[in-house]
């Protein structure tokens, strides 16, 4: 077996007849931007159809039917320095990237828009393909962009990515709005009638409590994992997990390794503040002294190593404070550099039910966080959305908090 599998040779069989026949769907990856940053969005010059572990992508067709994969949510991310209709053509362009990808790929992928189209690509062997978008800033603070990226098939926007924006603080930003604006309450609003869930990722505590507040429909967190097992600002506070039985919705737990592993995180932290000390002695510098001492400390820290084990510490965490029902996958895969021991790669999710299943999960609770709890939430907002009567006027909605 691979590294990170050991003692799970046993329980790999019953794994994948699990996944055979309950669609895991992940929340989170991050193919568009790699395509954007390694081949200008040409689909033609990476061909997902052959493994691309040598141009240091984490996913591709053959590893993700390795995997078991029956549903992808992918990002259409776009940097956030990015601003108003730069932000909205950039996240339009990405849109097409998954489009195009679709086109390239139509027997091992298919758009879906509904749960209903989830369930009936997976059936018809494809990996069902969703898009979500991850960050407010791609809709430029115009609703009505945001109801244009609906009709091109975002069924979720994570309100912010790492930087604040001006109607919702990030957890990796200072503290502006403190949660959300009123503008920010009338865009979770105006998500919960169009049916496109309510993605909590990367936002503050602050925010979090305001959107649970604002919303009618539950919500997700596309890729995070719990704060009371590893403190990195990226992951979901304890009273915050408590609200998750009564909103309904789904906490997909991720495999960054900063986040899954207070080790991990506590070198990243280290490893900034040498970095930091090295650029105040090379003011002026051409940045070489940086980058030679900087290579001297990593060698004298070796980076410690996130394990599965550690992801699956978050799972039962979450399970334990808000139920079996609200637990989801959103592995992050090319959208991080660092990564379990274990999990790689989109071909190792067996191993994370293999290891579930070691811990005693049942068969119907595993069935639950690989893609059925994903699909109730995602019903419960198509369902809630056809209830919602149009809110404030479109000029206020469309002035938002300039």
């Amino acid at each position: 077996m691979r590294a990170g599998s050991e003692g799970l040779e046993g329980f790999l069989e019953r794994a994948k007849a699990l996944h055979q026949g309950t669609p895991l769907i992940d929340g989170h990856n991050d193919l568009p931007w790699q395509y954007r940053l390694k081949s200008q969005r040409a689909i033609s010059k990476i061909d997902i159809a052959e493994r691309q572990e040598e141009v240091g992508l984490h996913t591709d067709i053959p590893r993700l039917r390795e995997g078991g994969v029956g549903g992808q949510f992918w990002s259409v991310y776009v940097n956030t320095e990015l601003e108003g209709a730069d932000a909205v053509q950039a996240t339009m362009e990405q849109i097409d990237v998954v489009y195009n990808m679709l086109r390239a790929y139509p027997k091992d992928l298919g758009l879906a828009l509904t749960a209903d189209g989830v369930e009936e690509a997976f059936r018809s062997g494809k990996v069902a393909s969703l898009i979500g978008m991850e960050g407010g800033h791609s809709i430029g603070g115009s609703i009505g962009a945001l109801r244009m990226f609906y009709r091109l098939g975002a069924r979720y926007m994570t309100l912010t990515h790492n930087k604040n924006i001006p109607w919702a603080d990030s957890c990796t930003d200072a503290p502006a709005a403190h949660g959300l604006t009123d503008f920010g309450r009338e865009v979770v609003r105006e998500m919960n009638r169009l049916g496109m869930m309510a993605d909590l990722s990367h936002v503050s505590a602050e925010t979090m409590h305001d959107a649970l507040d604002a919303t009618e429909s539950p919500v997700i967190f596309s890729h995070s994992s719990a704060r009371a097992v590893a403190s990195h600002p990226r992951n979901v506070p304890d009273d915050v997990l408590t609200r998750m039985p009564g909103n309904g919705g789904v906490v997909m737990v991720t495999f960054v390794s900063a986040f899954v592993s207070d080790r991990v995180f506590d070198y990243e932290k280290a490893l900034e503040v040498e970095r930091q000390r090295l650029m105040l002695e090379d003011m002026g510098g051409d940045g070489k002294a940086v980058e030679a001492g900087l290579a001297r400390w990593k060698e004298e820290n070796p980076r410690p190593q996130a394990t599965l084990a550690d992801v699956a510490d978050h799972i039962d965490h979450i399970r334990d404070v808000a139920g079996i029902d609200h637990i989801g996958i959103g592995g992050d895969f090319d959208g991080t550099e660092s990564l379990p021991k274990g999990l790689e790669d989109v071909s190792k999710y067996h191993l994370l039910t293999a290891e579930l299943i070691r811990r005693e999960y049942q068969d119907d609770e595993i069935k639950k966080i690989l893609g059925e709890n994903v699909l109730r939430v995602m019903r419960g907002v198509e369902s809630a959305s056809k209830g919602i009567e149009r809110g404030p006027s479109e000029a206020l909605l469309e002035k938002g908090d300039r």
